[in-house]
């Protein structure tokens, strides 16, 4: 793999928790697989007053929490090129400093004008931030090339959406913004497009004619974990439907693109939402479940609902359970329905795909056995990645009794 171009990344919100827990330990493993540019330096940013060294110092202590560290040589190089700059993001003023601190690194380092700005703020700074930076034409490729990087959520329903859209567009072009999905960024989703793609036993089978239903699961054991505030303005259909589990749904009932490039697998993407069957105001009680946890006992623990949860209002009508019902009106799918859940505080934490084929015209074993004819393909995205066939066996002895029989790979077999 080709090394990207010299730059500096920059993260917004850079004190934050998705900073420590993510941001960094990931941009670290690319550092230790080679796989960053020889000149590059990182500057956090946010309203924190923080020096280097103490920020150096916290992103020390991340790494040392949420990545294993094998070469404490390969740690130090690599907080030697991170740097951070205390800015109030709000204050377009204060973006002088900003510019000021990243021609100093260019200079440092030997790097050209080319820089990333990564948005891990909330979310009501994602029209904010990419303004401010162009008032300081910090947005400008004349001397280098810029990109913008936003986390979800990318406004809170479609109008809202529509409108930071246009603000951001107001001072920075559609090629230079990247909206993210941090979820397909996961192995097993990305293999996705490999096991229907590159498996010849598969994509035959792939549409209405074989396929009797598709589940998609995220379920999470725990409750909120101290996110009431941010739940309270989002609930499970905005946190995790609309966005994650949809994009899943998109890759599996999209076409298969022309190529790997990312228009492509976009462009792709994009025909699977446009024919999904819109749900009518009459039909929402039929096709659709809203749920909240309550207090409850798990495993001799007495847990809080959550109305207790901190930063949730005691009337809360937000949903931590959602499911959902729905059909993609083309011709690979048609009558297909998908199935969608999603929840917190779950009996079990299992984010996966689950394809249902369907029952064979006749199934000759009914009467010796207890197992259906469905077979399965199921997708484990978390915990425990992989892929599971199943399907139904002899069991020895006399007789056709049926028992369902895995085939079981495990995605950790391959690292």
């Amino acid at each position: 793999m080709n090394k990207p171009a010299d730059h500096i990344f920059v993260i917004f919100g850079a004190s934050g928790d998705l900073t420590k827990r993510k941001l960094i330990p990931a941009i670290y493993s690319l550092f230790v697989q080679n796989l960053l540019p020889d000149s590059f330096a990182l500057l956090g940013v946010s309203r924190t007053n923080l020096d280097d060294e103490a920020f150096r110092h916290n992103m020390k202590t991340a790494l040392s929490e949420f990545r294993e560290i094998e070469d404490h040589t390969k740690e130090d190089e690599f907080l030697n090129k991170v740097y951070y700059q205390s800015v109030n993001t709000e204050d377009v003023n204060d973006y002088r400093t900003l510019k000021k601190r990243l021609q100093e690194l260019r200079v440092k380092h030997e790097i050209s004008g080319n820089e990333i700005y990564y948005l891990s703020t909330p979310p009501s700074l994602y029209g904010v931030i990419p303004k401010n930076l162009a008032a300081h034409k910090l947005n400008d490729e004349s001397g280098g090339w810029k990109r913008l990087i936003i986390e979800k959520p990318f406004g809170y329903d479609l109008a809202s959406a529509e409108k930071l859209k246009q603000e951001i567009l107001d001072s920075w072009n559609e090629n230079q913004i990247y909206r993210i999905d941090h979820y397909l960024g996961k192995e097993t989703v990305q293999n996705l497009l490999v096991t229907r793609f590159s498996n010849g036993i598969f994509e035959p089978l792939w549409n209405r004619n074989f396929i009797d239903h598709v589940e998609v699961t995220s379920a999470e054991s725990i409750g909120v974990e101290g996110r009431g505030g941010y739940y309270e303005s989002s609930g499970a259909l905005r946190d995790m439907v609309q966005n994650h589990l949809l994009q899943i749904v998109a890759l599996v009932a999209m076409e298969p693109p022309t190529s790997l490039e990312a228009d492509s697998i976009r462009n792709e993407i994009l025909k699977v939402i446009q024919s999904f069957r819109p749900i009518k105001p009459e039909d929402v009680k039929s096709v659709a479940i809203r749920g909240q946890y309550i207090a409850s006992k798990v495993k001799g623990e007495q847990l809080i609902g959550y109305r207790e949860e901190k930063g949730v209002a005691q009337n809360s009508t937000t949903e931590t359970f959602a499911a959902l019902k729905f059909y993609i009106d083309n011709w690979r799918w048609g009558g297909i329905p998908f199935y969608i859940r999603t929840g917190k505080r779950l009996p079990t934490r299992v984010n996966e795909v689950v394809i249902h084929f369907k029952q064979t015209p006749h199934f000759l074993f009914k009467k010796n056995g207890s197992v259906n004819s469905h077979n399965q393909l199921v997708i484990r995205i978390q915990p425990d990645e992989g892929i599971l066939l199943k399907f139904g066996m002899k069991i020895p002895g006399q007789g056709f009794d049926v028992q369902t029989v895995n085939m079981d790979f495990h995605y950790s077999d391959l690292s």
